[in-house]
């Protein structure tokens, strides 16, 4: 709620919870240094005995990428979902080592009963096949969860949305309606995801060099439209990626995806310079360490970019990454490529509904209560105000933030909830939840004003100074010309520490007061503020 990302919802009725999704968000110019940042479970910690179920509407990083760090604390609860998710997922679990939670089907038109909720999932359209959304039927009402969709009249995989499902289930009655929010302000409807494979081809067929391809990993659709016009074109196609190398496998082997030619492999490539090869590569938010970027930088060790190469970024940058992914295509056009991308040619879209399609969906389902969710507070507002042009009381729409419930009685009525325990969870590396803000505060303080060291040697009985203070800067000032600011935050760190009278000063007490003392001067100074370390030795 009020965010993009870090999908993880709960429904619970006495002692049994069910959870809907699992998955992580990606940082941003704030989180340096984090990898990924998933949600905090301090609320399901203290309740794992309730924990009966985690049910994945579809395979993508938002939905199912914390479930590796999440699960070992919730060992033998079982994970339900559909074919290809739980290949995707299976894959992943195994590279975690995480092996005490069972994997279980479940399918669009299955029925799953655990504990007082019934849920039955529907198919719904999104930009990777086997979404699914619940309709979770409990004591109170049935509430219908859609997950991430759209209305597709013609999906790459031909498997549309079940609306004779959603009329059943509106026609019977839902008490609420948690849907998608991600597209509320963008007026119609999302285009078709075969809007793009016809610009493949319209692409590749005027194009005599190689074709370079770059999207998500987990975009089985738009990997099958790079698939279908290579074919129909009499190209063959590279995947080049570790993620999408194991998705494509994946996705092949359980036979959501099709292709007439087998693939050449990678190492191939470069003996292929001159063949018009289609290249399906990540990249696309201009990840450094991902394919696209490295071949922008002549740093990838199968691909390097020639003239006659035709680039085609199929995503639009995910908020903050506009910079990345500029960057990117700037490299790439640098070293003689051509690059076409979404402002410019229709090679992507979105796979989220736009506000006619949410619309329909609030029309299918007839909801008493409307709690729009997956989108940032602005999307989740415009959402609302369609749920009442769509007839929904103003009153019986609840926008909400992260860790607030909605409680649904027995006489109908609903009402917000007393706010839970919820946050943000910072994996860097193999550390899970040691990053705190404090370490993001002084990471963020590092590259704005970088660090200087202040090391004072003081006598151990006495703490008066012995010499003069060192100081140590890296990323605060330029050099030689700089050396009188030096020798004046010498001056003043010496001034601080030196005490008068017989008490000798505690270590603590010096460190403080060198801290202080050259960063306010520092501060007054240059108008900055790096981060001041301060060192005491003792002799």
């Amino acid at each position: 709620m009020g965010e993009i990302g870090k999908n993880l919802y709960l429904y619970e009725y006495l002692d049994t919870i069910i959870l809907v999704d699992c998955g992580l968000a990606f940082p941003d110019e704030t989180t340096l240094g984090v990898d990924i940042i998933i949600p905090d479970i301090t609320y399901l910690r203290e309740r794992k005995s309730a924990v009966k179920a985690v049910l994945i509407t579809h395979g993508h990083e938002d939905h199912v990428g914390a479930l590796p760090h999440i699960l070992p604390e919730l060992p033998g609860v079982p994970v339900y979902a559909s074919t290809l998710a739980r290949g995707l997922l299976a894959n992943k679990l195994k590279e975690f080592k995480v092996s005490a939670n069972p994997l279980l089907p479940l399918n669009a038109g299955d029925r799953l009963n655990i504990g007082p909720f019934s849920i039955e999932p529907f198919r719904i359209g999104h930009s990777i096949p086997d979404a699914m959304g619940f309709a979770i039927h409990t004591p109170v009402g049935t509430v219908v969860h859609t997950g991430d969709f759209k209305f597709d009249q013609t999906p790459a995989d031909g498997k549309g949305t079940d609306f004779a499902t959603l009329a059943r289930i509106g026609a019977d009655g839902v008490i609420a309606l948690v849907s998608d929010s991600t597209r509320a302000e963008v007026p119609g409807y999302t285009p078709s995801e075969r809007i793009v494979g016809e610009a493949f081809r319209g692409i590749m067929s005027e194009t005599q060099g190689r074709v370079i391809v770059a999207t998500f990993a987990s975009n089985i659709a738009r990997i099958q439209q790079v698939l279908d016009a290579a074919s129909e074109l009499g190209r063959q196609v590279a995947v080049v990626g570790r993620s999408m190398e194991q998705n494509v496998k994946i996705a092949r082997d359980l036979g959501y995806l099709r292709f007439k030619t087998p693939l050449v492999a990678k190492e191939e490539i470069a003996k292929r310079k001159k063949q018009p090869l289609v290249i399906a590569t990540t990249g696309a938010q201009g990840e450094p360490m991902a394919g696209l970027a490295k071949m922008a930088n002549g740093e990838h060790r199968n691909v390097e970019i020639q003239g006659g190469d035709t680039v085609i970024v199929s995503a639009s940058p995910i908020p903050g990454n506009e910079e990345a992914v500029g960057r990117t295509i700037d490299n790439l056009f640098k070293s003689g490529a051509n690059v076409i991308y979404h402002s410019i040619a229709q090679v992507h879209v979105s796979g989220h509904a736009s506000q006619e399609e949410l619309k329909l969906m609030l029309a299918l389902t007839k909801p008493k209560y409307f709690v729009p969710m997956h989108g940032e507070m602005r999307m989740q507002v415009a959402h609302g105000r369609l749920a009442t042009q769509m007839g929904v009381a103003a009153s019986s729409v609840f926008i909400i933030d992260n860790g607030t419930p909605v409680e649904f009685l027995a006489d109908g009525s609903a009402r917000r909830g007393k706010p839970v325990a919820h946050g943000s969870v910072f994996v860097d590396g193999a550390s899970v939840g040691e990053i705190s803000e404090i370490v993001l505060r002084d990471r963020r303080t590092l590259a704005d004003d970088g660090i200087v060291v202040v090391i004072a040697t003081v006598d151990a009985s006495t703490g008066r100074p012995v010499g003069r203070p060192a100081l140590v800067t890296r990323g605060f000032l330029n050099g030689d010309e700089d050396n009188k600011l030096v020798e004046a935050a010498i001056d003043i760190a010496l001034k601080a520490i030196q005490h008068k009278g017989d008490r000798a000063a505690e270590t603590g007490l010096i460190k403080a007061q060198l801290s202080e003392s050259v960063s306010r001067f520092l501060s007054r100074e240059t108008k900055r503020r790096p981060l001041v370390v301060p060192v005491v030795v003792e002799v």
